[in-house]
């Protein structure tokens, strides 16, 4: 309980804070604020992304279907933090660029990773049986995750691209700006990764009580 109070001060703080003082590039406005909230969006989804590459490996060595679970969960809640982070990054790119969607690298490339992991889910669906359900999904999710570092960290920076550089400069030259800025941004940083193992951790012991009752129903 203690930890859960102090996750709901700390991000309750990254959200006044991020209203109160400017954020980096304080040239385009508001909007800049998003900063605060985007990127620590796509980080977790690449946690979340990590989380399910490695149940699906210990699925695939193991045969345990709590792992398989653990999977699915996990790169459920990747795809919808990397939603949330297309939107506050569409948010501020019609702020910047003029227009929510621009076809610039890290939106193609964001996509593309959407995509993946959405087939992932259509994959599941398509197959009834379990066991060749989450035997098939595990070594979907292996392949998908060799995708995530060419998407999020290679290719964008190999192109070039409307998107700032991921060290925001300020006009004083200084990483993040200020130091309230980096403060509040590592802030929201470690509020968000503690938001996704909170919430994965409810999602997991719901599908072991889920599966609890399914087999009570069959005795």
């Amino acid at each position: 309980m203690v930890w859960k109070i102090f996750l709901f001060l700390l991000m309750a703080g990254v959200i006044i804070a991020a209203f109160i003082f400017p954020a980096p590039q304080q040239q385009i406005g508001d909007a800049s604020r998003i900063f605060y909230f985007h990127v620590p969006q796509a980080w977790v989804g690449v946690v979340a992304f990590v989380v399910s590459l490695i149940a699906s490996i210990r699925y695939l060595r193991k045969g345990k279907i709590i792992d398989d679970d653990r999977a699915r969960v996990a790169a459920g809640l990747g795809l919808l933090f990397t939603i949330l982070a297309t939107v506050s990054g569409s948010i501020y790119a019609k702020a910047t660029w003029g227009a929510y969607w621009n076809w610039d690298p890290r939106q193609t490339s964001i996509l593309m990773l959407l995509l993946i992991y959405g087939a992932y889910f259509a994959l599941r669906s398509a197959i009834e049986v379990e066991t060749k359900r989450a035997r098939l999904s595990a070594v979907y999710a292996i392949f998908a995750f060799i995708t995530v570092p060419f998407l999020v960290f290679i290719i964008p920076r190999m192109m070039l691209s409307l998107h700032p550089s991921d060290t925001v400069i300020s006009s004083s030259g200084s990483p993040l700006g200020t130091s309230y800025a980096a403060a509040i941004f590592f802030s929201s940083l470690i509020a968000f990764t503690g938001l996704f193992f909170w919430i994965n951790n409810l999602a997991l012991r719901i599908c072991i009580v889920e599966r609890r009752m399914l087999e009570e129903s069959d005795q």
